[in-house]
């Protein structure tokens, strides 16, 4: 699998497509791995460059020690462009990947044709709920954290569904290093772009699970409410991983989205 050296921190990624087709690069969300990408792939590999990535602290990703920042986070992504030869692509992010689709289209917004936010905010409290994660990551692993977050992430229909999704999804989880699942945390936990993203002129799409728990519609709402003419729609049966829980639905929106404004 290519690895590739950004600023101070290797990257893992894979980048799949036709060399001349228009760029997407993909983020992934706290806890996952770049596969978590791999039911969008059979829509987009064929059509698009595809560029899907391990973050820093996650899958076969370097793992700096300490806690990390959604701008340092934004920079391994553009660096990975820039490393690669991308010029321009289509963002698409989920849950953390979101976030750093955000700080990505404020800062360096020439850069992208479109923004897909998926399940995701622009600010995330209480801080005392991520100083806990970050402390039981640390602590105990992430075996001790495994159980809570897949009930977030899936509706209860899906989670009793045996769909094999689950166990490939709770194997990531497991086998996040727990220093990288911390230093994001306590990324998660100090973002605040409210003010930052109204200056996004990049035409954005929010996309949000009617069931998600962990950032629910009115985040997305809010998303939508400071960005300047993005796009927003909630899918039915869906909670935090609306990728894989409702691939069809999930696919069919962005690649409309992706053409209409590519």
């Amino acid at each position: 699998m290519p690895e590739i050296d950004v600023g101070a921190t290797r990257l893992h990624y894979v980048l799949q497509g036709p060399e001349d087709a228009p760029a997407i690069l993909m983020s992934n969300s706290l806890g996952t791995a770049l596969e978590m990408w791999d039911p969008q792939m059979p829509t987009l590999g064929e059509r698009f460059r595809v560029l899907r990535y391990d973050s820093r602290g996650h899958g076969r990703s370097a793992v700096p020690p300490g806690d990390y920042t959604i701008d340092e986070l934004a920079d391994d992504a553009l660096g990975l462009m820039d490393a690669l030869g991308i010029e321009r692509a289509h963002f698409v992010g989920l849950s953390k990947g979101g976030m750093v689709g955000q700080a990505l289209g404020a800062r360096h917004g020439g850069r992208f044709i479109s923004l897909t936010l998926c399940s995701t905010a622009c600010h995330m409290a209480p801080k005392d709920l991520w100083d806990a994660r970050v402390r039981t990551a640390r602590e105990q692993g992430m075996g001790a954290l495994v159980d809570a977050v897949v009930e977030r992430w899936f509706t209860p229909a899906f989670r009793n569904s045996g769909d094999p999704a689950i166990r490939r999804v709770r194997e990531m989880i497991l086998s996040t290093p727990a220093e990288g699942y911390a230093g994001c945390c306590a990324a998660i936990r100090d973002m605040d772009l409210r003010d930052v993203i109204g200056g996004i002129r990049v035409p954005t799409l929010i996309v949000v699970g009617a069931d998600d728990p962990a950032t629910p519609p009115a985040k997305a709402e809010e998303i939508r409410d400071r960005i300047p003419d993005a796009e927003l729609e909630v899918i039915e049966n869906a909670a935090h991983l609306l990728n894989i829980e409702q691939t069809v639905t999930f696919n069919h929106l962005l690649i409309d989205f992706i053409n209409r404004t590519g």
